[in-house]
């Protein structure tokens, strides 16, 4: 994956908002929260994102993926796609995804509605007159 699929990707995903920061890396949110970064650091692509605590152990014994630096040192569940083979594109975007999810969930229950994210169809028609 490059940066211009990275970029399209996050954008397709429901509320997101771009910044370049860091460095001039691409940094995704929902809700004014960090789910995606492409780049930081190394000249080469690179793309972190949050995950389960179950799918970290498993992803960092992948070859081309890592704890992300800074942010798994201090104790979150991150990882960096930052080498070949690593992930393939169709399971990075997988993970890219439920990284949005699991960022989303962590929103109040207002802002998740605002912004209309995890409203189950169940939940959508008890608040329908």
């Amino acid at each position: 994956m490059n940066y211009t699929a990275f970029n399209k990707y996050c954008q397709e995903l429901a509320a997101t908002h771009h910044v370049i920061q860091w460095g001039d890396s691409h940094v995704w949110k929902v809700g004014g929260k960090v789910f995606a970064v492409g780049g930081w650091g190394d000249n080469i692509p690179s793309f972190t994102f949050k995950t389960a605590r179950e799918d970290y152990d498993f992803l960092v014994q992948v070859p081309g993926v890592r704890p992300a630096p800074y942010l798994a040192s201090r104790g979150m569940s991150w990882v960096q796609n930052y080498a070949k083979p690593g992930l393939p594109d169709k399971v990075l975007k997988e993970h890219l995804r439920e990284s949005h999810r699991i960022v989303s969930l962590g929103l109040t229950k207002k802002l998740q509605k605002q912004l209309g994210l995890n409203q189950s169809a169940r939940h959508e028609s008890r608040l329908k007159p």
